[in-house]
């Protein structure tokens, strides 16, 4: 956020590094005005914070929004009531949520209780993990209670509501997709939850068997 104003995107675009939109949120928290969550939250958890003033937005709490374009403060709602503005394409009235970027296919999850983004054609909600998952992974996932409803076991940031690209184990727990490369990256092939292996390591393990028999026979 910069010093409260909605930062211009190019052509005349307006939002922040998070979401393209044309409103603003009053956080029913603290009373102080941001260009989104996502920047609430981070300026609100920030090292400069101190330890027990720290926490999120409640989102569903979010009362008002100032429109961008006029910088009229109103009731949540998709069109500006005073110059008429659309502030977000993509609107849901139970998230409070605004983002003109529809490309997201961006959609409701009553079971879920948040928006998620890829288009709800696409996807399920598995009641056993807890949250929304590819179609393609229906009969074929491995269900772990609340799945998504913990922190990435690497990097520690909360998975249920991360903007960051997420991946199933075989196991069954979950990870940060750019975390997964970055164990990998390091010869880590291990799920860090369970330590079963998160990929098919047979080929690695009959080369190693094939050289522990070389050095045997030597």
């Amino acid at each position: 956020m910069e010093g409260g104003r909605a930062v211009d995107l190019g052509s005349g675009v307006l939002g922040c590094a998070h979401y393209r939109r044309r409103c603003k949120i009053r956080a029913p928290c603290c009373d102080e005005v941001f260009d989104c969550r996502h920047c609430h939250n981070e300026a609100k958890n920030s090292l400069e914070t101190a330890p027990l003033k720290r926490h999120d937005v409640p989102r569903h709490e979010v009362k008002q929004v100032i429109c961008s374009s006029c910088g009229t403060e109103q009731e949540v709602q998709q069109n500006c009531q005073n110059c008429g503005v659309c502030m977000g394409k993509y609107f849901c009235a139970k998230c409070k949520f605004f983002d003109d970027d529809v490309s997201k296919n961006q959609y409701h999850c009553d079971e879920c209780g948040i928006c998620r983004t890829g288009g709800k054609e696409n996807y399920f909600h598995c009641k056993k993990c807890g949250c929304c998952y590819s179609k393609l992974m229906r009969d074929a996932h491995r269900c772990v209670e609340r799945a998504m409803h913990h922190n990435c076991p690497v990097c520690f940031e909360y998975l249920f509501d991360t903007m960051k690209d997420i991946t199933v184990l075989p196991c069954g727990h979950t990870i940060h997709l750019e975390c997964v490369k970055e164990m990998e990256h390091h010869c880590r092939y291990s799920c860090p939850v369970c330590s079963k292996s998160i990929c098919d390591m047979s080929n690695m393990w009959r080369r190693l068997d094939q050289e522990l028999k070389s050095l045997v026979d030597s």
